[in-house]
């Protein structure tokens, strides 16, 4: 079947049609659009959730608020100042009078955004900046923070995002083909390949999740690139190293790429594999986008599997050897296997004392880990950008001059009686006002301004005494940002729970299935594990002595365990795939030091390749994707230079035949 696929006759044909085909796809469909629901970032079932959605039935929900913030550029305003600014708040259609700061330094008015789109209240909120920016009076500086403000800059951060990730990812993979192949023609045809699938799944599964109802948000498209890009040039580097060495033993190019792609198909299959079922897992989730990236990239990786295994050979092969010009492998080559390189000597070394070499990584690598003793999850908002936007800047000047609260009020959502409610929350300890927002369909908002400052741990247990004093209504529940933080919390510590074993068992289940064997998969499940404690611990100092970071997103470790371990263990089957071939002619032994030979440079360089793709997600200014980003970086460069180079190595060496109990192998 692969020998006629890849004939003289069918090669352009497998090569051209899918591609054609996928052009077609992305022209006629696009990638399907989303409007953003009220509850898409939110815990399922949890009480800011509950709350979010009764706020959505209040009939307003395309309406958000922002605070306009004015101060005086030199000590107080003076009466001729605050008489312009009133004239001023009054033709903004503020919801209430100008209201100056007792200390006389600052005055604040609350104007609606109403907006169908967050890009329309991205423009909105920039036309209001605008406007004031025109209007004030000398002396006077003026800022707009608030919901409907965080919001914009928000979306501001994502203004192009896709397409910037898209080039910098693009830019990156091929700068690292041209070095890793060192010709100037190889490169264009797998990052071709790979672009095509890229944009094809980014099509795909915004329409697989459309169909199903699943929520994406604006990064999850982003994150998918990143990933297909990553994974997918990884698998083209594993056939093309194959391919090139097979050339060297066969006259017919046609032949040495069926038995690349047969003697490749296996690793990236059982990879893809699992990669897709950890993937999966997140569909487990409480929260409905993180749901969304899930599906959507597992989506990514099955259509980049499939683009490597089908289109890349074809292409490949219609070319020609000339495509490896100017180091064109020849038929009369040594085959790599066979050669004393670099990874063979390294091999020797860790051959000659593997004990030492197991018992120096894991040192090194408990060393590591042990910054997971530190952390902290959970970000502010005001934490939430590696660059702070106006808006909250202008909420921390806010809170020097009025309660911390007031930018960003805790929201009250109820159907019980309206009365008791607001007199159990204006006197519940904490809050410094209460006040009815908004009534309709039977629903009643309070907007609660709570004394602590936002973000802080005074501020979650004002929240936790509302929730505590609201106990006795059943249909009354707390919203607003401090809530929304104090159930995303909870929400990811589930998540955790649950789906964090449940990738542990998939992978080592089809670790298993894969090799045949107990021990190499426990082992390498292990060394994938602790990847990744090393790696969280190591970034943790990274953050918080470096960058300046107090905390991780509270999503991060998850998602950093799941690509860690599921892309880590790529390298491991790449290894032991090869190892396991090698040790049926040459024992467990050499099969070992010969797989290394083979594979240490393209495991190696597919490696930096996945550490320099993810760590391309710190082009955007949110702090979530510069952690995850460089979480995943650091894990990939520790397992490819340390853990699948010496210590997975060591092991094998050191156990024999033991490694692969209760599959037995032949010398």
């Amino acid at each position: 079947m692969t020998s006629a696929l890849l004939g003289r006759r069918t090669a352009w044909l497998v090569a051209l049609v899918p591609l054609l085909f996928a052009g077609a796809l992305m022209g006629l469909l696009g990638e399907a659009d989303h409007d953003a629901g009220p509850t898409d970032d939110l815990p399922r079932g949890a009480d800011s959730t509950q709350a979010a959605e009764l706020r959505d039935r209040l009939g307003d929900e395309d309406s958000a608020v922002a605070i306009v913030l004015w101060t005086a550029d030199e000590r107080k305003l003076t009466p001729e100042q605050l008489g312009v600014l009133t004239q001023q708040a009054t033709t903004l259609g503020t919801e209430a009078p100008l209201v100056p700061a007792e200390d006389g330094t600052a005055a604040l008015a609350i104007v609606p955004v109403e907006s169908t789109s967050a890009t329309e209240n991205a423009d909105k909120v920039t036309e209001l900046r605008a406007q004031l920016d025109a209007d004030r009076p000398d002396g006077v500086t003026a800022r707009v923070t608030g919901p409907a403000a965080v919001q914009a800059d928000l979306a501001a951060v994502f203004d192009g995002a896709n397409t910037r990730l898209l080039l910098v990812t693009a830019s990156v993979v091929a700068l690292l083909l041209v070095l890793t192949y060192r010709s100037p023609l190889l490169w264009l045809v797998p990052l071709t390949v790979v672009g095509v699938a890229d944009r094809l799944s980014a099509v795909v599964a915004t329409h697989v999740m459309a169909l199903s109802g699943v929520a994406w948000d604006e990064s999850t498209v982003g994150i998918l690139s990143v990933l297909v890009f990553g994974a997918g040039t990884d698998y083209a580097l594993l056939l093309i190293s194959r391919y090139r060495d097979e050339l060297r033993g066969h006259a017919s190019r046609h032949e040495a790429m069926a038995l690349a792609v047969r003697r490749t198909a296996e690793a990236v299959l059982s990879s893809a594999t699992t990669v897709v079922l950890g993937l999966l897992t997140l569909l487990l989730s409480l929260v409905p986008t993180t749901r969304g990236l899930g599906l959507a990239c597992a989506v990514g990786v099955v259509i980049a599997a499939g683009f490597v295994l089908v289109v890349l050979p074809a292409a490949l092969v219609v070319f020609g050897r000339w495509i490896f010009w100017p180091r064109v492998p020849r038929e009369s080559e040594q085959p790599i296997v066979e050669t004393h390189s670099l990874w063979r000597r390294v091999g020797d070394r860790v051959a000659a004392r593997p004990s030492a070499f197991i018992a120096g990584t894991l040192l090194l690598v408990l060393a590591l880990s042990s910054g997971l003793f530190g952390i902290r999850t959970g970000l502010d908002q005001a934490d939430q950008f590696l660059d702070t936007p106006e808006a909250i800047s202008a909420s921390e000047r806010l809170a020097e001059s009025f309660p911390s609260g007031t930018a960003d009020p805790t929201q009250v959502l109820t159907r019980d009686d309206a009365d008791a409610v607001l007199a159990a929350v204006q006197g519940t300890k904490g809050v410094a006002s209460a006040q009815v927002s908004g009534q309709a369909d039977g629903v009643t908002q309070v907007d609660v301004v709570l004394d602590a400052d936002p973000g802080s741990q005074d501020a979650r247990d004002a929240v936790q005494a509302l929730r505590d004093e609201l106990s006795s209504y059943d249909d009354t529940h707390v919203g607003g940002t401090e809530a929304t933080t104090i159930d995303e919390r909870k929400g990811a510590e589930r998540d955790r729970l649950v789906i964090l074993p449940l990738i542990l068992g998939l992978v080592l289940v089809a670790l298993v299935l894969l090799l045949r064997s107990v021990v190499a998969p426990l082992l390498l499940v292990a060394t994938v594990v602790g990847t990744f404690a090393a790696s969280l611990g190591v970034s943790w100092w990274l953050f918080t002595g470096l960058l300046g970071f107090d905390a991780l997103d509270v999503g991060v470790p998850l998602l950093a365990f799941l690509f860690l371990v599921a892309l880590g263990v790529d390298y491991n089957i790449f290894l032991v795939t090869r190892a396991r071939e090698e040790s049926l002619k040459h024992g467990s032994r050499e099969g070992m030091l010969r797989a290394l030979t083979a594979t240490g440079g393209v495991i190696t360089s597919a490696g930096i390749l996945l550490a320099a793709v993810f760590a391309v997600l710190g082009v955007l200014p949110l702090v979530v994707l510069a952690q995850l980003g460089t979480i995943i970086c650091i894990g990939v460069l520790l397992d490819t230079l340390v853990v699948r180079t010496v210590l997975v190595p060591a092991l094998a060496l050191r156990l024999g035949d033991a490694f692969w109990w209760p599959r037995r192998t032949s010398g």
